[in-house]
């Protein structure tokens, strides 16, 4: 069901989301709490749209391992087939005697080809079997290459290393409420300058008995900061210049409410920009609570300690007349 209600005039309407308008071609969340888009691309052949270059980049550290550990015994395991269908009789120096230990001393053979080790006990011989063995080598170093730029590219990638609150509150906020969350550097002796965050809230409406998605920018408390060395919770007042104002539980149900974050900071390591995005739907929004501290004084009164495992804990602010009782509550 839309939401339909009036928003303020002083709201701010962010029309460039890239999301587009429409309810009826839209399905789940506009964003991943990973950051990645929930988007899946049809209309062309999958070579079309299909990147490798990109996504050996991109993908998690253990898929690309276990792709690489698969590719690489694959590959020796179909150089090893053709091996032993032309025959070892082609191939100089096996001691081998049972039809299986001839199928390993040419599995072994092809990896030292294939990486160029070359120990040289076991040699081909034979006009086929060195045929094949030049299209392996070849196929080695463009292979070695090839994972040599991946594995550089991977580790060289510039990052955010952020990482946020699985939570987004509403809380108490000077006299009003106010929709707050929370994220930090998790990596040691790793700070961004020149942080930037920007909130955009989308929900559906009714607009000339049509439903739509409208997209507003929120106003932050602080938008940006000089350096992030410890956490950053960031504060958008339901007041009633917000285009929150006014939303409940339920209302955030039917609007079908996500909130989508971009953040944007100087990695003075990599001298480049890094950008990080996450979102947070409905039902990732709690109400009546707010964060714990995450941070304390160390033992000698010298350091301050950035506590990272309390970056989703908050207690609930339960409200009992004539006095609030706040209950403690973990992720």
């Amino acid at each position: 069901m839309a939401h339909h209600r009036r928003v303020s005039a002083n709201s701010k309407v962010n029309n460039d989301t890239g999301f587009g308008t429409s309810t009826n071609n839209v399905g789940g969340r506009f964003v991943n709490r990973d950051g990645s888009f929930n988007l899946r691309k049809e209309g062309l052949p999958v070579w079309d749209r299909f990147s490798m270059f990109h996504r050996m980049l991109t993908m998690p550290l253990w898929r690309f391992i276990f792709i690489v550990v698969v590719f690489y015994f694959s590959i020796n395991v179909l150089f090893s087939i053709c091996y032993y269908f032309i025959g070892p009789g082609e191939f100089a120096g096996m001691i081998a005697t049972t039809q299986w230990q001839k199928f390993k001393e040419i599995y072994f053979f092809s990896t030292e080809t294939f990486t160029t080790v070359g120990y040289g006990r076991v040699n081909p011989v034979g006009d086929m079997a060195n045929f094949v063995a030049s299209i392996e080598a070849i196929s080695g170093f463009l292979s070695l290459a090839a994972f040599t730029g991946l594995v550089y590219g991977r580790f060289s990638k510039p990052q955010s290393f952020l990482m946020f609150s699985e939570k987004a509150l509403i809380s108490p906020y000077q006299d009003k409420m106010a929709l707050m969350f929370r994220f930090a550097s998790y990596k040691d002796e790793h700070v961004l300058t020149d942080l930037e965050v920007k909130v955009t809230v989308a929900f559906q409406e009714i607009e000339n008995d049509k439903t739509v998605f409208r997209f507003f920018n929120l106003d932050l408390e602080r938008h940006r900061v000089d350096s992030l060395p410890m956490n950053f919770t960031v504060v958008h007042a339901l007041d009633e210049n917000s285009p929150l104002y006014g939303f409940g539980p339920e209302e955030m149900k039917n609007a079908d409410l996500e909130i989508y974050v971009l953040t944007r900071g100087f990695d003075d390591v990599y001298s480049n920009i890094v950008l990080q995005r996450t979102s947070y739907t409905y039902d990732e929004v709690v109400f009546n609570a707010k964060f714990v501290p995450m941070y304390r004084e160390s033992e000698d009164k010298n350091t301050t300690i950035l506590q990272l495992d309390k970056l989703d804990k908050y207690v609930e602010v339960v409200k009992e007349a004539p006095q609030k009782q706040e209950l403690e509550r973990q992720n």
